[in-house]
């Protein structure tokens, strides 16, 4: 009988030469990768180190909003929602590294629980009709708001009315993101909350840390944030911010659209609203009754 010949154990066999080739070229792309930070944890830690590095507020010294201040955009709260800030919903994929680190448009915004002043929560109020920087901010005047410079790149809060392309993910509501260049979709203007009283108060001043409607000047419909409509983000689950005027029977906005433009206290780096629940509440609550014609 003829002896048979088997191939022990060490003896390779297949195409173990390109395996082993294959192995030694993504074991070096990952090096290389990792030492130039491309890693897609690096990546997100790298986002979240910039963006959620604290920003200053400015200080109100009138009680007054004015046209260059950095503000953030509060909802208190209402039955289905925690109290929450409009904040840049900016993941790896809108992270750049040329010509310096940032984030590039077009990117999202979200309404985060996390009510800390930062790049991601912080918005300049800007000019759009030559009024100068540190003047007045009015009712009924238009403006719009940016992200701070740096990192945030300077964007502009921006919506237009909805399409079958272009809408908010989950409400297939008025979409609302952040766009590199200004607009008349990047134009707002601040009413007061209660519909009967818009007509008294138009051309007044605007308040600091009070309850206001924020309304898009081309589509005429109001911030709101979602309640009912979770976003999975980089930094947790938070609401979808859209563009839409929810009104109660009494055509008054209802708590999704009512917004607290915050300032630090003049007494200290707390925020207003937050540490004195009773300023947010300053304000008359709508009158109930016929606002036909509003």
């Amino acid at each position: 009988m003829a002896q048979r010949r088997v191939f022990s154990s060490t003896v390779k066999v297949g195409n173990w030469n390109e395996e082993l080739l294959r192995e030694e070229e993504a074991k070096k792309a990952y090096l290389e990768k990792k030492d130039r930070g491309e890693l897609v944890p690096q990546k997100r830690d790298f986002l979240k180190q910039n963006i959620l590095g604290p920003v200053n507020l400015s200080m109100s010294n009138d009680g007054r909003l004015h046209f260059g201040d950095v503000v953030m955009l509060v909802n208190m709260g209402g039955e289905n929602r925690e109290c929450s800030a409009v904040s840049i919903n900016a993941d790896v994929n809108n992270l750049i590294t040329i010509p310096s680190p940032g984030i590039q448009s077009p990117c999202g915004v979200s309404a985060g629980r996390g009510i800390l002043p930062c790049t991601r929560t912080a918005f300049i109020i800007t000019s759009v009709d030559g009024s100068p920087e540190g003047s007045t901010l009015l009712y009924e005047q238009s403006f719009a708001l940016t992200t701070t410079s740096g990192f945030a790149q300077g964007l502009y809060l921006t919506s237009d009315i909805k399409s079958f392309q272009k809408c908010a993910k989950i409400s297939r509501l008025q979409e609302v993101n952040l766009v590199d260049e200004g607009s008349f979709l990047s134009w707002w203007k601040i009413v007061h909350f209660d519909p009967q009283e818009r007509l008294e108060y138009e051309g007044e001043p605007v308040p600091a840390d009070m309850k206001v409607v924020i309304v898009h000047c081309k589509t005429n419909q109001a911030l709101a944030v979602m309640g009912d409509h979770i976003l999975w983000t980089t930094y947790g689950k938070e609401y979808e911010v859209t563009a839409h005027t929810f009104l109660d029977t009494h055509k008054a906005e209802e708590d999704k659209n009512h917004w607290i433009l915050c300032n630090p206290d003049p007494a200290g780096a707390r925020l207003v609203p937050l540490d004195h629940p009773e300023s947010a509440g300053d304000n008359k609550e709508p009158t109930q009754g016929n606002t036909d014609g509003v």
